[in-house]
């Protein structure tokens, strides 16, 4: 029996191409974008991401300074409130000045009246000089006539009583000429190498008319700076006390950033890095430029009132964080988006440039803040000094 070929005419099933597997493919192109991004952003740690360190641990900080009164008084008026801008010499607080002024007045005229005994005194001088010419002229005249009668006596002209009249009349006039002498050094003593001005007594009734003068001056208080008023605690009619604290002026063109980084991002972080700033009440639309101008030379914990105690049993070791100042590149940035004290902002630092220290390397040659309106007062004072002694001198000197 022979086996039978299928013709080809007859129908056979044939077997379809097999389906290529696309989860296959998915999940190997899913590897490879995996694989990629990796590879990126190992490469992107190592050439650049590695040298930032960033932190959100981070706020505004800033001078605040206090206005308080530095004589006591009663409060007559308020110049500014919080929120104001003020400028530097703007009147703050009035107080009542009716003591001070009496006493301002009291002073200039016993400086004008120690001015006019000064002079006096140089008077005197000149008269006790005159005077001692006058006593010498007289000794001498009353040693030529006792020299004449005692040849006149060894003769017989004259008798020796009226010898004797002219020698009391010579130790009278060397007496007065000692005792005219001696007034005229005592009169010396009292303005030797002195001027109006420079003596003693002068010096003293200006200094009691500098300390009227600035208690009078005081009575006005002032703003020191440029700033915001914050803090506002004073009202009209409280009576004050020297060193209270009426109100707080912020210059908000002088705050900083103080950001605490864990002190394993320390590593490579030094003073004059470059820093970007971002703040929360403006986000990454606003982006500030600045530099760290010190790290910390110690944790918050350490200068706290009770610093931690890390000796006991059941102590956990905790990373720290440590201040870094920032400052802003130019503080210009700050006009148009101004920050407030307080407010929290996020801070990534450059850590490419490794050639500045980690600590300060020299100290200050230039005051950190000050003003010169107190300055201003005392020179006003030394004015109306000159002015009153200038007007109480005799003409032509």
């Amino acid at each position: 029996m022979s086996s039978q070929t299928p013709t080809p005419t007859e129908s056979t099933p044939v077997a379809p191409p097999p389906k290529k597997n696309s989860r296959g493919v998915m999940l190997r192109l899913l590897g490879v974008v995996v694989l990629l991004a990796a590879i990126g952003w190992a490469l992107w740690y190592y050439l650049d991401g590695r040298w930032y360190e960033g932190t959100d641990d981070a706020y505004v900080n800033g001078n605040v300074v206090q206005i308080t009164p530095q004589v006591p008084g009663t409060v007559v008026s308020i110049g500014a409130d919080d929120g104001d801008l003020v400028h530097a010499g703007d009147v703050l607080v009035q107080l009542d000045p009716s003591d001070a002024d009496v006493a301002l007045a009291e002073a200039k005229a016993n400086l004008a009246n120690t001015v006019r005994k000064v002079r006096g005194l140089y008077s005197s001088v000149n008269g006790a000089q005159a005077d001692v010419a006058a006593r010498k002229t007289a000794v001498d005249k009353a040693r030529a006539d006792y020299r004449r009668r005692v040849a006149l006596a060894r003769s017989g002209a004259i008798s020796a009583e009226e010898l004797s009249h002219a020698s009391d009349a010579l130790t009278s006039a060397e007496s007065n000429l000692i005792a005219a002498q001696q007034q005229y050094q005592t009169s010396k003593v009292l303005v030797d190498d002195t001027v109006v001005a420079s003596h003693p007594d002068v010096q003293v009734a200006a200094a009691k008319l500098r300390a009227a003068f600035l208690d009078d001056v005081r009575a006005t208080l002032v703003a020191p700076v440029d700033g915001y008023v914050a803090k506002r605690s004073v009202q009209v009619g409280q009576r004050v006390l020297p060193g209270a604290a009426l109100m707080a002026v912020v210059p908000l063109h002088g705050v900083w950033v103080d950001a605490n980084f864990k002190e394993t991002q320390l590593t490579d972080m030094r003073i004059g890095q470059p820093v970007d700033i971002e703040s929360d009440v403006y986000g990454s639309a606003v982006k500030y430029k600045g530099k760290v101008e010190s790290l910390g030379v110690g944790t918050g914990s350490a200068f706290s009132l009770l610093p931690a105690q890390n000796a006991t049993g059941n102590w956990i070791k905790i990373v720290q964080r440590i201040p870094v100042r920032v400052v802003f590149d130019d503080p210009r940035q700050l006009d148009k988006h101004p920050l407030r004290l307080g407010m929290s902002v996020t801070v990534d630092v450059g850590l490419h440039d490794q050639r500045g220290p980690t600590l300060a390397q020299h100290s200050p040659t230039q005051p950190a803040f000050s003003t010169d309106i107190y300055k201003q007062q005392l020179d006003k004072a030394d004015a109306a000094i000159a002015q009153i002694i200038h007007a109480n001198m005799a003409r032509g000197k």
